[in-house]
């Protein structure tokens, strides 16, 4: 039961981390796109009317974007589950123990 527990409150700090980082990294995306671009990012890259350059350039550049935002909202909610139960969370391994 305790372990049910544990996952699923570490779900919750895990979705409580990631959705305002996902908001922050998509409204910082569009501003920085239109800074450089002049014009809005393509909503739909694969759009039939999307120039190739374009869609590719969005496509590079909200991958990384969000692969690097994922990865700092991951790392946040564990330092924080970590300083409040003194445990890494559930599924996590700590590298000087491998």
């Amino acid at each position: 039961m305790a372990r049910t527990v544990g996952k699923m409150g570490w779900k919750i700090m895990a979705m409580a981390f990631a959705v305002p980082t996902g908001i922050a990294v998509r409204k910082s995306l569009d501003a920085a796109w239109r800074a450089a671009r002049h014009n809005d990012p393509p909503r739909n890259p694969a759009a039939p009317g999307t120039d190739w350059g374009e869609a590719l350039a969005w496509a590079a550049v909200s991958g990384v974007a969000v692969a690097a935002a994922r990865l700092a909202a991951a790392r946040g909610a564990a330092a924080t589950w970590k300083s409040l139960t003194g445990t890494l969370p559930p599924g996590l391994e700590d590298p000087g123990t491998t």
